[in-house]
């Protein structure tokens, strides 16, 4: 049994480059998903999200309502994240982060098998990553 407790002593540059590096992952991972509520609730219909989304205008404006109810949902998992970052205490903020990250990678996945492939590109991998690093940057007792 070690003589400090894990959250006790003292982190080391190379665990607290880790951390910081994992931590800009996610804030960039709430940021794309800040990112999709903007598109999802205000843009959807707009030059900008249909071009991004790939819809007409037809199509826009039958699917409005759904794309806002997508944003509004995006916005909750961006808002999880940035709750995890910004949480005192270490311990329940990577589970936080950890629980969203997997709540995205799932999201993507989900919509990569029904919607697009390319939302495993855009949504899911990027949380994989950062959750990957998540991982990496906990400290070893």
């Amino acid at each position: 049994m070690p003589s400090v407790l894990p959250s006790t002593r003292k982190l080391t540059l190379g665990e607290l480059i880790l951390i910081l590096i994992a931590n800009v992952l996610v804030a960039l991972v709430a940021a794309l998903h800040v990112l999709f509520l903007i598109l999802e609730m205000f843009l959807w219909d707009k030059p900008q999200g249909m071009k991004v989304f790939r819809n007409t205008p037809e199509k826009a404006e039958i699917t409005k309502v759904l794309a806002a109810n997508q944003g509004l949902y995006n916005g909750f998992l961006a808002a999880g994240l940035i709750w995890g970052l910004v949480h005192g205490n270490p311990a329940f903020a990577f589970q936080i982060k950890a629980f969203f990250l997997l709540c995205v990678i799932v999201a993507g996945a989900y919509g990569a098998a029904t919607v697009s492939s390319r939302i495993l590109l855009v949504q899911a991998l990027p949380a994989a990553v950062a959750l990957a690093a998540l991982f990496l940057a906990q400290p070893v007792a």
